[in-house]
């Protein structure tokens, strides 16, 4: 069982490292073309083939690797955006209205933050700051997906009227 095992993820590794060596910088463009910004581009294709290391060791190399690889990097690069959108989402919230000074829309953020319920505000910090996905905040919370969103959506929904009867 172990040798069979380590043949496995022997191959899987030998199999991504090819493909590393031949369609690295042809991710890379790709990802560049999407994201104009060289530093995203790089860390994202680190994350391509790192995604592609672990989905092939599941699992048997697909038929044509270049189209495989550009699914993954298309995938990756939806989720960075979804990432930022929600990092955007918090900012959005937390704007400093024209009265306030940074320094108030901050304290007054977290102290917003520090109100909110500990299950919305654990679902808030690993969704918005972390980063994280629904399964992995439903795994750490011991609770299912929709109940991380109802949560993520309630506290977003508290930050926004407290900040809003603050300005």
């Amino acid at each position: 069982m172990r040798i069979e095992l380590f043949t496995i993820l022997t191959t899987a590794a030998n199999t991504i490292e090819q493909a590393f060596v031949r369609y690295s910088a042809e991710v890379y463009r790709f990802l560049l073309r999407r994201t104009g910004n060289h530093c995203d581009a790089e860390e994202l294709t680190q994350q391509v083939f790192a995604d592609a290391t672990s989905a092939l060791s599941r699992s048997d190399p697909p038929r044509s690797m270049r189209g495989w690889l550009y699914a993954v990097a298309e995938r990756r690069l939806i989720d960075e955006l979804r990432r930022r959108k929600r990092a955007a989402t918090l900012v959005d919230v937390a704007t400093p209205d024209p009265g306030y000074t940074d320094g108030d829309t901050l304290e007054a953020l977290e102290d917003a933050v520090d109100r909110l319920p500990d299950l919305q505000r654990r679902v808030l910090v690993m969704r918005v700051v972390e980063g994280r996905t629904y399964r992995e905040i439903a795994q750490a919370l011991g609770c299912n997906e929709a109940a991380c969103k109802m949560r993520l959506s309630r506290a977003l929904r508290q930050l926004r009227d407290e900040l809003e009867v603050a300005s």
